[in-house]
C-alpha cells in the first residue's frame, strides 16, 4: 500500500457525494502528505531547532550595530566548523552568579584572542600595545583598564 495514493474511504466519500460547487472538484488538496511528507517536516523542524535561533536585543550595549528591540537571526552551525575570529559577533549564556537567570544571553563583540593583551587607555582600545580602529562604537569609553592578558583558549569580549 502507498502513502501517497487516496486511501479507499476517500474514493468512496469523493465518488458518492457530488462536488459540482466545489471550484477545486476535489477534496486531494487537504490530503495529508504521507509518511514520508511527515519525516520531511519532522527533519526541517529539528534541523531548524538544532542550527538558528531569533533573538531580541534588550539592551544598547551592542548600539550602533544592534539596537533595542531588534531582532537578530542567529545560525549556530559554522562555529562547528570554524573558531570564532576577532570582530565576529558571538552570543552565550551568561556566567553562573546569584541572581542571574540560566536564560540570560550576552551578545557581544570578540576584541581578541587566546595569548593577547588587551588594555583600555585614553578612550583607545590597545590589543598586544597597538590601538585598534573601533567602528562599530558609538562613544569612546571614558574608562582605563590595567593590562589583561587572554588565557589559552579564551576569546576577550567586548
Amino acid at each position: 500500500m502507498s502513502f501517497l495514493r487516496p486511501s479507499v474511504l476517500h474514493q468512496f466519500l469523493l465518488t458518492s457525494i457530488s462536488l459540482k460547487w466545489m471550484p477545486c472538484q476535489s477534496w486531494g488538496f487537504l490530503r495529508w502528505p504521507g509518511l514520508d511528507g511527515f519525516f520531511r517536516l519532522l527533519v526541517l523542524v529539528l534541523l531548524w531547532s538544532m542550527c538558528s535561533e531569533i533573538r531580541f536585543i534588550p539592551s544598547s550595549s551592542m548600539y550602533p550595530t544592534l539596537r533595542v528591540g531588534d531582532r537578530v537571526f542567529i545560525e549556530k552551525a559554522s562555529y562547528y566548523i570554524r573558531s570564532p575570529a576577532i570582530n565576529d559577533i558571538v552570543i552565550f549564556r551568561a556566567p553562573k552568579q546569584p541572581g542571574t537567570s540560566e536564560e540570560v544571553v550576552f551578545i557581544k563583540r570578540i576584541v581578541a584572542k587566546a595569548g593577547d593583551y588587551v588594555q583600555v587607555h585614553h578612550g583607545s582600545l590597545y590589543v598586544n600595545g597597538k590601538a585598534q580602529r573601533e567602528d562599530f562604537i558609538a562613544a569612546r569609553p571614558t574608562y582605563t583598564s590595567e593590562l589583561t592578558g587572554c588565557k589559552l583558549g579564551k576569546w576577550l569580549i567586548k
